[in-house]
Parts: C-alpha cells; sequence; structure tokens
C-alpha cells in the first residue's frame, strides 16, 4: 500500500483514485468488524455505576476538605478503584472513596484518599493549572452529554491546586487544559491521608437538563509509588482521557443552569516604553458576554480584547529552512478550540489561531476590535464559529476572519467534519483591498476501542484546499490542495501506525500554518514496548524504528529519515533512558543560509546522528533532563547539548533553569548557537502567585524578562500585574540597560465574572 501511493502515476485524479481504493479496502471490514454495536453492547456490562444523592436547595454543607459531615454518608461512593499501573488490574496499595452530592446550583464531590504513610504525600504544585506530574494527585471527568468523546476534566492535589480543561476528540492529545472553569475545592490533611470537597456550579457546565445519567470516572496517583489507580476504563489501552470507558452518574434530575448569561469586564492600565518612543500610559477596557442559546451550545462576543497576561514565547533556534511553530497561549483563542481541530496527528492545520491578531513577520500583538464565538453541541452535531475582526494603523490593514467548524458524531466513537476560513484584508491609504482567501476541509475520524476485543484502532482521512485570488484561478485543485490518510494502532505493548500525505505546491491557507508544501510522504513507524516481569526496577521497555520518504510532486527523492530507538528504558522510580540513532538524506535544491555568512549550497546530504538522553523523576526536590546528541549535519557534524534543573525547595516554590548549546562545524564555516532561561514561581497559595523567567539566545543578541503577579480574588475574578523587558545585547557583555533598552512594558488587568 505504501508503495503504491508513492508511486502512483500523475493523472490529476490519483489523490481521488488512491484515497478510494484504501478507504474501501480498509473500511469494510474495519466498520464491520471494528464498530458493531455487538462489541458496544458488550462494553456496556462492564461499566460501574454509582448514583449522585439529591440534597435540598440551600443546605448548609461545610465546605472545609475534611469530608465528615453525615451528609455525604447518605450517599454510596465509589469504591472499587484498580491498578492501571504498575500492575494491570491489581488491588491498589490504598483505599480512596468518592461521594457525590447536588441540589439544584451545584454539584458536590468528596473524595477520601486514605495513605498509610500520610507524611509520604507529595504536593509540591499550587499555580493553577501546573502540571502535576510531580505531586499525589485526584483527577475526574464529566462527560455531560454521555458521548464518549467530549468532557470536562479537572484535577486537584493536596495543597488545594485546581486544574481543569476539556476533552475533545483524540483523549489525552485533545484535551484544552487553557479552559478555567469556575468552581472551588477545599482539601484537608488527615492522619489517614488527605481529603477534599469540591462544589462546581452546574452553570459551570454544559449538559441536557432532560438527561439523568452522565459518564464520570475518577483517577488517583500515589506518587512515590508511581501507582495510578482508576474506578473505570483501568486497562493500559483505557484511561481517565477516553470518555467512552468512563462510569456512569445516575439520579440527576432538576438541575438549573440560571439564565445562562455571564458578563466578564475588565480594565487594564499600565506604562510603556520603546528605544525610538517616550514613555506612554496606555490604558483601555473591554469586556466578553456571553450566552447559553441552548443547555448545550454557547454563544460570546468579545469588544476591545486584551492578552496582557498573556506570557511571551519560549526562545528557540531555527536550524532548518522552515518556519517554526509557536503555541497559542491567548485564553480567548484557547477557550473551546478543541472544535476546531481538524485531523489532529496529520501536520495539516487550515485554522491557526495565531494567525488572527499577530504579525507574521515580527510576532507582535496586534488589537483585536471585537470577536465572537459560537460553540458546543446540538444532538450529535459539535459546532463552532468564530468571526474575528483586528484593529489597524498606518502600516497595518484591518482584518475579518471567519472560521467555521463543525463534527457530526456516529457509531461509537467516530466523527466527520468539515471546515471553512475566510481572511478578509482592508485597505490602507486608499490602496485597492486585495481579494479575500478562502479555505475548504473535511476529515474523517473513525475510532474504536474494542478492535481484536479490547485494542485501540483509528482510521483518519482529510481533504484541504485553498483559493486562488492572486493567480486568476490558473491552479489546479491538486497545487492548491492537501489530503491524507493515517491508519494507527496505538496500544501497550504495540504501537503502530502508517501515515500518507500530499500536499500541493501552492497550498497555503490564509489563516493556516503550512511549514512545507509541495511534497507527498509516507510514514511507518512501530513500537515495542515490553514489560518485563524478572526485573523489578524496570517497568517498561522500548524499541522504535520510525521511517520518512518525503518525495516531490515529481517523484524526486526529497528527504528520507530512519530513526531507530535501540534502547528505551522506564523506571519504576520513575527515571528514564533513551538511546537512539538517526539516518538522514536530504536532497537541497536551493541553497540556504543558516547563520550569517554561513550558506548551505545545493546538493545531497547524507547522515547519521547519536543521541542519548534520561530524565529523573519529577517527584524529586531536584530533578532534570539532559541530552546529548552528535553526527552529521549537512555538509559537516554537530554537536547539541540540551539540559534542564528544577529545583522544588518547598512546596509553592519552584526554580528551573534550562539551556541548550550547538555546536557546529561546516566546510562553510564554523557557529555555536545558545539558549538560556531561567524561570521561578512562588505560589503563596493557589489562589496568589508571582511567576516569572528570563530568556537570551544569542541568534538575536536579547535578553528578555517577563514577570506576573497573578491573584485570583475568586474563582472568575482576577487581579494581574505584568512586567515585561527586553535588553540588547552587544558581544559577550550587556551594555547599560538604559542605553540597550528594547521596548518596557508594565501593565496591570482587573477582570470580574458576572452570572446571572
Amino acid at each position: 500500500m505504501i508503495l503504491f501511493c508513492v508511486q502512483y502515476s500523475h493523472d490529476k485524479y490519483r489523490t481521488l483514485i488512491v484515497t478510494v481504493i484504501i478507504s474501501i479496502f480498509i473500511l469494510g471490514p474495519f466498520v464491520a468488524q471494528a464498530f458493531g454495536y455487538q462489541a458496544q453492547s458488550a462494553e456496556k456490562n462492564t461499566i460501574p455505576s454509582m448514583t449522585a444523592l439529591r440534597i435540598m436547595d440551600g443546605a448548609d454543607i461545610q465546605l472545609d476538605g475534611r469530608v465528615i459531615e453525615d451528609i455525604w454518608f447518605r450517599a454510596v461512593p465509589a469504591r472499587n478503584f484498580i491498578q492501571k499501573e504498575p500492575i494491570e488490574g491489581g488491588e491498589p496499595s490504598e483505599r480512596t472513596e468518592v461521594y457525590v452530592l447536588y441540589d439544584k446550583v451545584n454539584l458536590y464531590i468528596g473524595a477520601i484518599l486514605y495513605d498509610s504513610n500520610p507524611d509520604g504525600i507529595l504536593a509540591f504544585q499550587k499555580q493553577r493549572d501546573a502540571s502535576l506530574g510531580t505531586d499525589d494527585r485526584f483527577m475526574w471527568i464529566l462527560d455531560t452529554f454521555l458521548d464518549g468523546r467530549t468532557g470536562y476534566f479537572f484535577e486537584i492535589n493536596a495543597a488545594g491546586l485546581m486544574g481543569d480543561g476539556l476533552i475533545g476528540a483524540g483523549g489525552r492529545f485533545g484535551i484544552n487544559k487553557a479552559w478555567d472553569g469556575i468552581w472551588k475545592t477545599w482539601v484537608s490533611r488527615r492522619d489517614d491521608g488527605w481529603s477534599a470537597e469540591i462544589r462546581i456550579p452546574f452553570q459551570t457546565l454544559n449538559f441536557n437538563p432532560n438527561d439523568d445519567t452522565w459518564g464520570i470516572n475518577f483517577q488517583r496517583t500515589i506518587r512515590r509509588k508511581n501507582e495510578e489507580i482508576l474506578w473505570s476504563g483501568h486497562r493500559r489501552n483505557q484511561g481517565l482521557f477516553a470518555p467512552i470507558h468512563a462510569g456512569r452518574l445516575t439520579g440527576l434530575t432538576g438541575m438549573s443552569q440560571g439564565m445562562g448569561l455571564e458578563v466578564k469586564p475588565y480594565g487594564v492600565t499600565g506604562i510603556q516604553k520603546t528605544a525610538e518612543s517616550s514613555t506612554s500610559y496606555p490604558g483601555d477596557a473591554g469586556f466578553d458576554l456571553s450566552y447559553n442559546v441552548t443547555t448545550g451550545l454557547r454563544a460570546a462576543i468579545t469588544i476591545n480584547t486584551d492578552f496582557a497576561e498573556v506570557e511571551v514565547d519560549q526562545r528557540r533556534v531555527n536550524l532548518t529552512r522552515f518556519s517554526l511553530r509557536f503555541p497559542e497561549q491567548r485564553d480567548f483563542f484557547l477557550e473551546g478550540s478543541s472544535v476546531f481541530s481538524f485531523a489532529p496527528r496529520n501536520g495539516v492545520e487550515p485554522y491557526f489561531s495565531r494567525r488572527i491578531g499577530i504579525s507574521d513577520s515580527t510576532r507582535s500583538q496586534i488589537p483585536v476590535d471585537f470577536g465572537a464565538r459560537l460553540g458546543g453541541q446540538l444532538g450529535n452535531t459539535e459546532i463552532g464559529f468564530l468571526q474575528i475582526r483586528t484593529g489597524s494603523d498606518q502600516s497595518t490593514a484591518s482584518e475579518d476572519f471567519t472560521v467555521a467548524r463543525v463534527k457530526q458524531k456516529f457509531l461509537l466513537q467516530s466523527t466527520i467534519g468539515a471546515i471553512y476560513t475566510r481572511r478578509s484584508t482592508g485597505t490602507i491609504d486608499g490602496s485597492t483591498a486585495p481579494p479575500d482567501r478562502h479555505t475548504l476541509g473535511a476529515d474523517l475520524n473513525l475510532s474504536t476501542a474494542n478492535f481484536l476485543g479490547n485494542k485501540n484502532l483509528q482510521f483518519e482521512a482529510f481533504l484541504a484546499w485553498n483559493s486562488d485570488p492572486f493567480r486568476g484561478g490558473t491552479s489546479s485543485f491538486g497545487d492548491l490542495s492537501a489530503r491524507g490518510l493515517r491508519l494507527n494502532f496505538p496500544n501497550d505493548i504495540w504501537r503502530v501506525h502508517v501515515s500518507f500525505r500530499e500536499f500541493g505546491k501552492e497550498y497555503d491557507p490564509a489563516v493556516g500554518f503550512v511549514p512545507r508544501n509541495g511534497f507527498r510522504r509516507v510514514q511507518p513507524t512501530i513500537v515495542y514496548a515490553p514489560r518485563p516481569q524478572s526485573i523489578a526496577s524496570i517497568r517498561q521497555f522500548e524499541f522504535e524504528l520510525m521511517h520518512t520518504r518525503l518525495m516531490s510532486l515529481s517523484n524526486t527523492l526529497l528527504t528520507r529519515q530512519t530513526k531507530f530507538k535501540l534502547l528505551g528504558i522506564r523506571f519504576e522510580s520513575q527515571d528514564n533512558l533513551n538511546i537512539e540513532v538517526e539516518e538522514t538524506f536530504e536532497l537541497l535544491d536551493g541553497e540556504f543560509t543558516i547563520s550569517d555568512g554561513i550558506t548551505i549550497p545545493v546538493g545531497e546530504y547524507s547522515n547519521v546522528e547519536w543521541s542519548l538522553s534520561g530524565r529523573t523523576a519529577g517527584r524529586r526536590k531536584v530533578s532534570g533532563d539532559v541530552e546529548f546528541s552528535r553526527g552529521g549535519f549537512w555538509s559537516g557534524n554537530r554537536t547539541k547539548v540540551s539540559l534542564e534543573l528544577n529545583y522544588k525547595p518547598v512546596p509553592g516554590v519552584s526554580l528551573s533553569a534550562e539551556g541548550e548549546t550547538n555546536d557546529i562545524t561546516l566546510p562553510e564555516g564554523s557557529f555555536t548557537t545558545s539558549i538560556f532561561k531561567v524561570e521561578g514561581g512562588w505560589h503563596f497559595s493557589p489562589w496568589t502567585s508571582v511567576t516569572g523567567n528570563i530568556q537570551f539566545d544569542d541568534r538575536s543578541d536579547i535578553l528578555g524578562l517577563f514577570m506576573k503577579f497573578r491573584w485570583i480574588i475568586r474563582p472568575g475574578n482576577d487581579l494581574f500585574i505584568v512586567y515585561t523587558n527586553n535588553w540588547e545585547s552587544a558581544g559577550n557583555r550587556f551594555r547599560d540597560f538604559e542605553l540597550a533598552l528594547i521596548s518596557r512594558d508594565f501593565r496591570t488587568k482587573l477582570n470580574f465574572t458576572h452570572r446571572f
């Protein structure tokens, strides 16, 4: 099949024919066997269930984290947790009990996490949404539409940290942790472990009030033992982030979301200075307004959107001739963004939100004057819509952006969807406006957790096309489109996937991201990850073979990459070790400048590179990552060293330092690149924190400082104080800060959330 995809003739209908043939070949038995409803019914028989206890509206619940009131114990708890790690199906080493209550306006969860060694409970993190890979934790999901695909994710630790996110298609790869729901938790240390009480207002959730059953699941991590236990879906091919494996929460009636109206005004003031201008005192105000059009569909508008609290991008050194992709960090674009995800893991992005409100060339902010968003579910259909207008100045024209997305659910875990984007650019000083640019796309995702009984299997296909406004319609459909297929077998011991994608030479969506076009690529990968029973210190080995073959559209080999993971070890201690070797071939059909005065000439380049990497367990007060690689690089050699060191002296305080150097020797010249970052955080409580970082790279010769104070006055109401400063360096020493100033910015932002 792979060779057929690569060597097929150049008929303009080639891609369509290949897609149809492969789809027929795969989908017939795939649908019949993997997606049969008999498997669905059999799976339901093993799903645990619990009943939420209805309490009187306005009942006085003393929420202090202790879970000692009689009202909790009137409910029947979830008790029968099962190990996922280290022993699949094993008996948990510690007991866990979870109770669920509710009244008209709130859902209450009480969790008692017993521990025979309470002094061993780890709780370093306090910052909202911080990674809990270092701590004991309690996590849960709510599948409020009981669709097995989407839901809400929550997590806490014994220090009261709150983390949350939205689950979209794709399991753990589809979690959007930028969503900050309005809810609250109280935690308490006990002589026999720790406990928590959680209150989640129904106004925070979308659901159908006529449905009395939700999906729900719980997972607990006992970090010092590297133990994971779940209430439902404990198998390694399952897990918390797949709502299809969640248990059932029954007995839900008479819940209220209120009017469904939310108003969030903000105000911001600041002081700003650049090297070219005098000090200015910017100030602004705006608001967000959202409303539940239906119980599952939410509309929102934003006026004069501000992103003062957004952290600066992480510095990177680009040693390729292609653009780097930087992740989105602005809350407005991240909230509900999972619906816009298009054929994830397939390397195609017809919509990339950083094309809106950020300059393509300078990565500087462009004001967002107005935005409208609609998202949610209508029955088995998931909908997303976005309309944005950006501001203008003497050098930048105002633009309008439209993004529309729809995903239709079918079978048990599958979807078919479409996406549309439009970019309309205005005029500057009476100039002629460029024509609107449009993009259309369709994607198919077939997934099952019941292949061969209990294995995961996925098939994905996509097609995306953009308009041709600047070439007068002379480009062919194939040149203006991208298409691809992916078959994936993501399981515990064996993981296999094969993907094919082809990007036309003029495929360039105006609101998307494309680092490279004009190619076809095939990539098979196989991973074998056995779990040795006879070596007590090792949890899992990993061996991987990945091959990439990238051709031009005229079938000329451009890139060949074969990567071997000779040895990967995941220790019971949570430490990791990897040894890899990579063989590459690159045909450079146009010279490019890799560093000042150093140009890589046209030609063919074959190289081999070795790498050794390791990571120590984050549960330790001192932990870190290290990677060393050496081998051929273009016409010469490269030695790369990266190091990260983390220190957590006391709960709530974290320090880290990381750096990367590339020492490159070429016949055309030699050079070294370096990046350094120091980061720290002092979290007085889960509600108040100071975070910051200092970054420097010797490509831009810029030293940057970012600091942020955040006070969560109450969930939904925040005060931010943000300070950024950038200085230019000269040689190996920094000039006087005032003389070397590039920019300085101090902002204070206050926002409140009012619900009706």
